[in-house]
């Protein structure tokens, strides 16, 4: 997470008045960052008190400080039973799915608590980032245009404001909101964007000195690493790819270009079982995807595995009709279950799509 996405979850004050002792070794250990003690006797208090929500919450926000997020996720939500329209226990469970890498899921309760509380500085940015990292770019910038120029000394918002506006291809908008993170001198982050926008009009060299730099400056600025490794796809640098990738997964293992990513690697090696672990891992962040969906079909393909690949595939075109290569890939399905009819159909489907690509292209542009 970015050092100005650095949200801190808290410890919950409790009233003045007598405590239960164990309970006052709880939060004193948790104050005191002794977190191991303090779960164990959050856990210990709450056997005798199941329906005090602030401890359990409590035990939750150890429970993350630990890592243990998953844990921490069932005792927020637990909490949040006896205390439904608690911000702060809202805000943590969101944190915590978005820390898991569940981004679908934090933007669905950030959103939720956003109509409940309005307007927050900490869940506009939290929510802004998670949409960006969806790549829901339109979200983002419709959520943060009305604020961000409120704030200039919110960096963050400038940043994520300003790096969906370059996925948009709105450059010289974007110029605006780098140029006020660059004035605070060089940065990892303000070198991120300046690699951004320079990939996204195709200068790959300077991108990846960018890049590199960034890196340089901090090894653990999310997404830089996956940036990286994408220039150097683009570049034809595979292996050079892969250990950028490699290196993204080792500080956000739910960063999900990179898991995409080394899923094809792995999947052109033919390391088919290493592949499908990187894929199920980019649909924990994002449930669905096509793309990701379309890769593990054509493993099963390759597998021979022809009924599940058939399966796949056809829920596939029946979402995305326009998706060239599934079509592709099921009239090849259909062909080796000697369903010629099915196969000579997908077959020109596949025929149009190409032709409506290139009918859209301009003239001695071929189709991509």
């Amino acid at each position: 997470m970015l050092r100005w996405l650095s949200l801190i979850i808290g410890v919950s004050v409790m009233l003045a008045q007598p405590l239960d002792p164990v309970l006052e070794k709880a939060l004193k250990a948790h104050q005191a960052g002794d977190i191991e003690t303090a779960v164990a006797q959050y856990r210990l208090f709450l056997k005798k008190q199941p329906n005090a929500f602030e401890s359990r919450a409590n035990l939750g926000a150890a429970l993350a400080r630990l890592g243990e997020f998953d844990k921490a996720i069932e005792e927020y939500k637990l909490a949040l039973k006896q205390a439904p329209s608690n911000p702060g226990i809202s805000f943590n469970l969101a944190l915590a799915y978005y820390k898991t890498g569940e981004l679908t899921t934090a933007a669905r309760e950030l959103s939720a608590l956003r109509a409940l509380v309005g307007d927050q500085p900490q869940i506009n940015l939290l929510l802004a980032d998670t949409w960006l990292q969806l790549g829901e770019n339109e979200r983002v910038i419709r959520l943060l245009e009305p604020v961000v120029d409120k704030d200039k000394e919110n960096l963050g918002m400038a940043y994520v404001y300003g790096m969906a506006l370059l996925r948009e291809k709105r450059p010289n908008e974007a110029q605006l909101y780098l140029d006020r993170i660059l004035s605070r001198g060089e940065s990892a982050e303000s070198l991120l964007l300046l690699g951004t926008s320079k990939f996204s009009v195709g200068d790959f060299p300077n991108a990846q000195k960018d890049f590199q730099r960034a890196a340089e400056l901090n090894p653990e600025l999310p997404t830089v690493q996956s940036n990286l490794g994408q220039v150097l796809m683009a570049t034809g640098d595979t292996a050079g790819a892969k250990k950028a990738f490699e290196a993204e997964l080792k500080q956000n293992p739910n960063d999900f270009i990179s898991n995409l990513q080394l899923g094809v690697i792995e999947k052109q090696d033919e390391n088919f079982d290493i592949a499908m672990t990187r894929f199920a891992r980019a649909l924990r962040v994002k449930p669905g995807d096509i793309g990701v969906r379309y890769q593990q079909a054509a493993i099963l393909l390759a597998q021979n595995k022809i009924e599940p690949a058939r399966l796949e595939l056809e829920s596939i075109v029946k979402e995305a009709e326009t998706f060239t290569d599934a079509h592709v890939s099921l009239a090849t399905v259909y062909y080796r279950l000697k369903g010629k009819a099915n196969g000579d159909r997908e077959r020109a489907i596949v025929q149009r799509l190409n032709a409506e690509a290139q009918a859209k292209q301009p003239k001695g542009q071929p189709v991509p």
